[in-house]
């Protein structure tokens, strides 16, 4: 028994060392939160709603409760909740924007915004309707009457107060998400709270404009186009589902009742259709989304226009007339302007054309060329010059990193700088190429670019920028995976985020020798080569005769065949790859033509057209003679140091890597997961742990990206590069073996 209960008290000694962590980081929030529960235990207000009992009225604060000198409400009335749901609601907006407070600015900052802000927005909103309830607006004379509890006003003004110690993007999304909530629940529920929450949004809003707040993120005033097309999309989505809303739950607001004036079935269904073309049109910043865009919400804000001046006429005039639709319409048409102004200012965001239609030149697999195509998606005037040629010059004469190789491939797409201009696509015009190039690929709306730019050193920094400046133009997502620290640091110095993926494994040739205990398997392994007469040979796979071949491609039958899964690509390669005669491939044979094992290695080039090192791409075996990796990759060092090679690359594997002295953040730990999921049927981790009998140095791999929004489809686009062909019954399916 105390095996059984050993896991379970190790993990409530974990949550107890996490809570007491948090208790010492967030004070406030921590105290606060407990508050809020504590009293919500002692009133039953957890299981039972306040707002019922026949005291409600003596703690509540309002105007009501002002006005007969209950002053004390301020405090009896804050740590209480009127209904169980508002007591997850606002323990929730108290652990998240309070402790974003805290956590931003301080503990005093933000005891002082939730405390002030609070009592601000209560007494704001009773001193509105103290003035409001002479006029003849039924919606005031009600509000006036009513009382209210809860700490939600409050920690709305911390949550919009830290903001300005946000950086950009997040900063600009959050400010956005505040005042798209308190702007809809006022026009269209209008109860005292939401009077409140608007107060205390707007009033932190107009403070972080004066005040010096602590770690406030500078800011250029400026929006992306990636930023405005959010934005324009949304602002769709919320009008589609408030119309949905208003359709299925009426509610009573400013200007009257909403009920029976949400439309039929059929006219929220096409509705909901057109916004959804039009969400799917501003995603990718293409400019007859936008034309069509603005076109509805002038439409919707001329119809809500002439509501409202017939329901003013009708006041004016003092009929006691109800205008169909104002308390539907004149609403919107707050939202549809709000819209059109997001939609006129960020235009510039929204200059992408029709999408072409892909066109794809092949030539043969095994080729020594295998065109790309543009990144328009389409063959342009330069398609002649093949983008693909381009780049292996390119890279042949600048030179490239150890996977820069894989960029010669089929399937990328090729962005010059040189010839994108600043226009919709980047791509290949007449320019010659000589900043360099990205190669890339599109799924899910990101294009995936492979590994750092190649091309001059000094102008590496602009093609990411320039390239990012196309994906925005294009509507696409811009990313760089398996990139090194070195276009990491180029990225971080325009505001982009990193994280390692994987973990390239280097041997230095020069030096290199076979000795001492660390060394006993691979000369085990040279020993046993000697014996069972196995020898090693290293060519071009191209030029080796057809029996070879034809036992290569069978043993690369059989290893994807024991995986249960398609074999991946993008950054693994496979015998079509490894037939470019450019490239070098090492085939451990006995003296009777058997095959026991293949590697292929992929040339890096240096500044003067001839490689300086090598790197690992395939790597598969037969039984027979079972040291047969180790016996090849210790001759691949010696063969290829004799022919001038100064290192060797085993190549990173996918979510692998050696461990680190510094905390792993929760994407490091999601990124674990994935890899010890994946470890059964691609053994990513095995291989790197085998890798180490060769005694590399490790050189981090990283993905490069501009936003953490943009990570679940960064995570859909790598799944497709690597298994574009895979079924979603592939990904399901567990082999057998590994049952």
């Amino acid at each position: 028994m105390p095996a059984e209960t050993a896991p379970a008290e190790r993990r409530a000694k974990t949550v107890a060392v996490a809570a007491a962590s948090t208790v010492r980081r967030l004070p406030f929030t921590a105290g606060t939160a407990a508050l809020i529960l504590l009293v919500g235990l002692s009133v039953g207000g957890l299981w039972h709603p306040v707002s019922d009992r026949s005291w409600y009225p003596d703690v509540a604060y309002g105007l009501p409760s002002f006005e007969a000198g209950r002053w004390w409400t301020l405090i009896t009335g804050s740590p209480l909740c009127a209904t169980p749901a508002d007591y997850l609601l606002v323990l929730l907006a108290v652990v998240l924007l309070v402790g974003l407070a805290e956590a931003r600015l301080g503990t005093r900052w933000a005891a002082a915004a939730t405390v002030l802000g609070q009592l601000g927005a209560v007494l704001l909103a009773a001193l509105l309707f103290l003035v409001l309830r002479h006029t003849d607006w039924a919606w005031a004379r009600e509000q006036a009457r009513a009382v209210d509890v809860g700490l939600s006003a409050g920690a709305l003004c911390a949550g919009a107060l830290a903001s300005a110690a946000l950086a950009s993007p997040w900063r600009q999304r959050l400010r956005m998400g505040l005042l798209t909530y308190v702007t809809v629940w006022l026009l269209y529920v209008g109860g005292l709270v939401e009077v409140e929450h608007a107060i205390a949004v707007a009033g932190a809003l107009i403070a972080t404009r004066w005040l010096k707040v602590p770690g406030a993120a500078p800011t250029s005033g400026r929006l992306s186009r990636r930023e405005w097309r959010l934005l324009a999309v949304a602002g769709l989505v919320l009008l589609a589902a408030i119309q949905t809303v208003v359709r299925l739950s009426p509610s009573r607001g400013p200007l009257g009742n909403t009920s029976g004036e949400g439309g039929s079935g059929w006219q929220l269904l096409i509705s909901l259709v057109l916004i959804a073309l039009l969400v799917n049109g501003l995603r990718g910043g293409r400019r007859v989304a936008w034309r069509w865009s603005l076109l509805l919400c002038l439409a919707n804000v001329l119809l809500g226009l002439l509501v409202a001046v017939a329901y003013v006429v009708g006041r004016i005039l003092g009929e006691e007339v109800t205008v169909t639709g104002a308390a539907v319409f004149v609403p919107a048409a707050i939202l549809w302007t709000a819209e059109a102004v997001v939609l006129l200012a960020g235009r510039e965001a929204f200059r992408a054309g029709r999408p072409r239609r892909r066109v794809r030149r092949r030539t043969p697999p095994g080729g020594p060329h295998r065109p790309g195509r543009h990144p328009s998606g389409a063959v342009g005037p330069a398609a002649d010059a093949d983008p693909q040629e381009r780049a292996t010059d390119l890279l042949v004469r600048h030179g490239g990193g150890n996977l820069s190789w894989m960029t010669t491939w089929r399937d990328n797409s090729y962005f010059f700088p040189d010839d994108d201009g600043g226009g919709g696509g980047g791509g290949d015009g007449d320019g010659d190429g000589d900043d360099g190039y990205l190669a890339y690929r599109v799924h899910a709306g990101v294009a995936v670019a492979l590994g750092d730019p190649v091309g001059a050193e000094r102008t590496r920094a602009r093609t990411i920028t320039r390239f990012a400046d196309m994906c925005d133009r294009s509507g696409l997502v811009p990313c760089l995976f398996s990139a090194t620290a070195q276009a990491a640091e180029a990225t971080g110095a325009l505001g982009w985020r990193s994280v390692q993926v994987a973990e390239d494994t280097v041997i230095d040739l020069p030096d290199l020798e076979f000795r001492g205990k660390a060394w006993q398997d691979v000369r085990t392994a040279l020993n046993r080569a000697g014996k069972d007469g196995v020898e090693y040979r290293l060519g071009a796979l191209a030029e080796q005769p057809r029996p070879v071949q034809s036992q290569v491609r069978a043993i690369s039958e059989e290893w994807v065949g024991d995986k249960g899964l398609p074999e991946m690509g993008f950054t693994l390669g496979g015998v079509d790859e490894a037939l470019d005669p450019r490239m070098r491939v090492g085939l451990a044979m006995d003296g009777d033509g058997h095959l026991y094992g293949v590697t292929s290695w992929m040339p890096v080039y240096d500044h003067d057209g001839a490689p300086r090192g090598w790197t690992l791409d395939m790597m598969r075996r037969r039984d027979g003679f079972r040291p047969v990796v180790e016996f090849m990759i210790a001759s691949s060092c010696m063969a290829l140091r004799d022919d001038g090679a100064r290192f060797l690359s085993l190549s990173g594997a996918p979510l692998a890597r050696s461990g680190t002295a510094e905390a792993p953040t929760v994407l490091d730990r999601i990124l674990d997961q994935l890899g010890s999921t994946m470890e059964p049927y691609y053994g990513f981790r095995s291989l790197h742990a085998f890798k180490a009998k060769f005694q590399p140095r490790h050189e981090p791999m990283f993905l490069l990206y501009r936003d953490e929004a943009d990570l679940p489809r960064i995570g859909l686009a790598l799944l497709r590069c690597y298994m574009p062909a895979a079924t979603v019954r592939d990904l399901l399916r567990v082999p057998a073996h590994h049952g």
